[in-house]
């Protein structure tokens, strides 16, 4: 899958979206990658995440396990670990902190592609890394989707992205005038569970 047929998978689903978005760091942007909107569809979410385990496993090998970070990275990291042939699990917010609950944990060793959506700082992915390192995985990459860092996202681990976008993101004192002018969306979820 080629990085034009993953954002037409954006653009067909209507989640590629133009205006002034915050974005779940609290970052400002101009573009906003409603992939919910992508993932309701399972035909879509199969062609997408067939890709990436494909894209995992010639990068890094057999793997033992997929874990994301709960809620936007669940239904990739569960669609991508079937690809993979692997147990699917993910990690949730406890305390402001990423954890591993309802019985969930990776033994000590695993080797394990931590699985997320859409990257845009990578504060999310290196959250997660560090919860399963924790536990005693080996975190042998840290896979998305869609990379909007322009490949400067520090995640804890070897990114590896279907396709990587450079898209920019201001600090809400620092807005371009033309971003500003514009009423914002607030569609990022980190907020809500903090």
């Amino acid at each position: 899958m080629s990085p034009d047929d993953v954002l037409d998978e954006f653009r067909e689903a209507g989640a590629l979206r133009e205006g002034h978005f915050i974005l779940s760091s609290g970052l400002h942007s101009p573009l906003f990658l409603q992939k919910n909107l992508v993932f309701m569809h399972p035909d879509r979410a199969e062609r997408l995440c067939r890709a990436l385990a494909a894209l995992i496993r010639a990068r890094v090998g057999e793997v033992d396990v997929c874990v994301s970070p709960a809620v936007g990275g669940i239904i990739p990291g569960y669609e991508t670990a079937r690809h993979l042939g692997v147990p699917s699990i993910y990690v949730e917010r406890e305390g402001g902190a990423l954890k591993f609950r309802r019985g969930f944990g990776v033994a000590r060793g695993a080797r394990v592609a931590m699985v997320e959506d859409i990257v845009s700082t990578g504060l999310s992915s290196r959250e997660c890394v560090q919860a399963i390192q924790a536990a005693g995985g080996v975190v042998v990459c840290a896979a998305c989707i869609v990379d909007r860092s322009g490949g400067r996202a520090e995640t804890g681990a070897p990114l590896i992205a279907l396709t990587t976008l450079d898209v920019p993101a201001y600090a809400a004192d620092a807005l371009p005038p033309e971003l500003a002018a514009l009423p914002t969306e607030d569609p990022g979820s980190r907020r809500l569970y903090a």
